[in-house]
């Protein structure tokens, strides 16, 4: 990388939906790491997850609306059309042929950190991107497991930010509820965000 460099982040995710977690940690990323760009990259076929997502052309309009207000993010569909599972390494190498001479961070939270050798090709993200891991207590911890799995050349850059207590998952169970899907996830997601599951009636259970 040569001095000046364009730095270009990647946080990917299910977003499913998207919550105020999500945006405040995009928000860290860009501020933090001084990114010229983040791409927001919502998975395609999620090979990791046992449950079947919401449509993609639901979770790609409410990642747009969520992270509307950031300037600087860029929303990437290309996921989303890649035929079969999705992998993170291969987005990651189209960034760098894409974006010649970039310097390229891969933004994730805790939850991801700990998963990331169950990765496709993990080992192989060390060697194209800074790892970048949003957590406040455990950041220390985090990355001496990496240090201690041997990589000399795996280079972490850590974001300090106030975990939330929030998870697409809770919010899912919340918006289920007919009576106060509303109410119940108000606090927890983008008001374009709860707009958008009560118009389109989504995560109702039969």
């Amino acid at each position: 990388m040569t001095a000046g460099a364009r730095r270009v982040g990647m946080f990917g995710g299910a977003f499913d939906p998207p919550h105020n977690g999500h945006v405040a940690l995009a928000g860290a990323a860009l501020a933090q790491l001084q990114l010229d760009e983040l791409r927001v990259v919502p998975t395609g076929h999620a090979w990791h997850k046992a449950r079947i997502l919401t449509p993609a052309s639901d979770r790609l309009a409410m990642a747009r609306l969520a992270f509307a207000g950031l300037p600087g993010v860029v929303v990437d569909d290309r996921e989303m059309h890649r035929a079969g599972p999705t992998y993170t390494i291969d987005t990651l190498r189209e960034f760098a042929s894409e974006q010649p001479g970039a310097q390229l961070y891969l933004v994730m939270g805790a939850d991801q950190a700990r998963a990331l050798p169950s990765w496709h090709r993990w080992q192989d993200l060390f060697q194209i991107a800074i790892i970048s891991i949003a957590e406040r207590e455990q950041q220390e911890r985090a990355q001496a497991e990496f240090d201690s799995m041997n990589f000399p050349h795996a280079r972490f850059a850590p974001l300090q930010w106030t975990p939330m207590q929030v998870s697409a998952t809770q919010i899912r169970a919340l918006a289920g509820n007919r009576h106060n899907a509303g109410q119940g996830i108000a606090q927890l997601v983008p008001a374009s965000i709860a707009r958008y599951i009560e118009q389109h009636h989504l995560y109702r259970t039969p």
